[in-house]
């Protein structure tokens, strides 16, 4: 494969990601707007009461007086130029509030897709190889109670059992503050808090990697080319490491860009239960005190990370499955 084709294949789908993302934010703007109340008036309530004039006067200065067309075409026009607006709420612009929170929700989700990714093939690869046999019975059995269980309750069970009985990690938090590590000291604090957050997203995910990789390696194992191969003389080794598990592996990585939304909304469950810094806690304080600008500023964020990983995605596809040609 040509690397100038490759670079031509990569910039259309960013093209063709465009109305995407631009559908999403629409959406999104249409949606909040539907939703009871308004920053405004939360203010009101928390300040025991206003009367109406002031609420109006608060409308009109987070530009909520005018028509809804109005405030979409606004915000389409600011974000062009990367201007999410300004959080009431936080006193700060939502570019700075959503930089800030956004490295520990990259963070956790880059060590989540590695750790159920990788487990998550590896199980569901030897549970093939030992299909039928007890072993594939234990690792399905676990996948299925594990894939049923609610991330919330794995979350504080592990709290209840590493963190308050055997005290082995904290129960919140990204980093001890008050130490004031620095270097490889903040690193390895940081990867410390970072174990229990990261295996109670992972849990869920590898569980469904497990059954889908053994899915798929029985699947190409009962193939015309895998009955090729063996009638040439190849070994079974060589049928399943250069031909079976590279095949196998396209439905995972696949299922893996469309659970990227879903990775994103299990951090909001996983980030509240360990108070973890990132955009998911961020989005969950910003939904109740109604601070609509910070929320789609988040919802725009997630939307630009979902379609970048489903670009990585494809293009690990097309190095995985030699038949996609690039035109």
């Amino acid at each position: 494969m040509k690397s100038g084709s490759l670079g031509g294949y990569v910039v259309r789908r960013l093209i063709q990601t465009v109305p995407v993302v631009l559908g999403v934010v629409i959406v999104n703007f249409l949606l909040l707007q539907l939703a009871p109340g308004d920053l405004a008036t939360v203010l009101a309530g928390e300040a025991g009461g206003a009367p109406k004039e002031y609420i109006d006067q608060l409308r009109a200065r987070f530009g909520h007086d005018q028509p809804v067309y109005i405030q979409l075409f606004n915000y389409l026009r600011n974000l062009i130029v990367l201007d999410l607006g300004y959080s009431f709420r936080q006193s700060a612009p939502v570019f700075d509030l959503l930089m800030q929170r956004l490295w520990p929700t990259l963070l956790l989700m880059v060590c989540t897709l590695v750790l159920s990714l990788g487990f998550g093939i590896l199980m569901g690869l030897l549970a093939a190889l030992w299909v039928r046999t007890w072993k594939d019975n234990a690792i399905s059995v676990a996948a299925i109670i594990v894939y049923a269980t609610p991330l919330f309750w794995v979350g504080l069970m592990l709290i209840l059992v590493f963190s308050i009985r055997l005290d082995w990690f904290p129960t919140s938090g990204m980093e001890d503050v008050v130490a004031f590590h620095e270097g490889w000291a903040r690193v390895a604090d940081i990867a410390h808090h970072l174990v229990l957050p990261t295996l109670t997203l992972s849990l869920f995910y590898l569980a469904l990697y497990a059954r889908l990789m053994r899915a798929s390696m029985l699947e190409q194992r009962g193939l015309d080319y895998v009955v090729t191969a063996r009638a040439k003389g190849q070994s079974e080794r060589r049928i399943t490491t250069r031909h079976v598990f590279r095949n196998a592996l396209l439905p995972v990585v696949t299922m893996a860009g469309v659970q990227t939304g879903g990775l994103i909304g299990g951090s909001v469950v996983v980030e509240s239960i360990f108070a973890w810094p990132g955009l998911g806690q961020l989005a969950y304080q910003s939904l109740f005190a109604r601070d609509y600008n910070l929320l789609l500023g988040i919802f725009f964020l997630s939307a630009v990370l979902v379609v970048v990983v489903n670009l990585i995605v494809d293009v690990v596809y097309v190095f995985l499955d030699p038949r996609i040609r690039i035109g």
